[in-house]
């Protein structure tokens, strides 16, 4: 069983779909509407919208013939959440190095 961050993780590896999460971040979109900045078929646009949908980062309405994508923002929280632990540590790192790098240039 592969655990979510790895399946949110993985659907974000991929730019095309990261450029309709970036769209649905405007307002929900139809499959057509996400379709056209890309030079793709319609359904490999759907292809990416059911691994996006998979990995719980968007949710799909149906309205008659139509149907909408909305982006759901937790699991983004989760994986920004996870990946903070690390920007915290490397922000402590950099200060260190910052401060030990000016301590050397401050010596005669």
């Amino acid at each position: 069983m592969t655990d979510r961050l790895s399946v949110i993780f993985a659907a974000l590896a991929d730019p095309t779909r990261r450029a309709i999460l970036a769209r649905l971040a405007e307002g929900e979109a139809t499959v057509t509407e996400l379709a056209e900045p890309f030079d793709i078929s319609l359904p490999a646009i759907s292809r990416h919208l059911k691994v996006l949908e998979n990995a719980g980062l968007i949710s799909r309405s149906r309205s008659a013939q139509w149907r909408s994508s909305r982006l759901e923002a937790e699991p983004l929280r989760e994986a920004t959440a996870w990946m903070d632990r690390y920007r915290r540590f490397w922000d402590e790192n950099l200060t260190r190095l910052d401060a030990h790098l000016k301590r050397i240039q401050e010596k005669p």
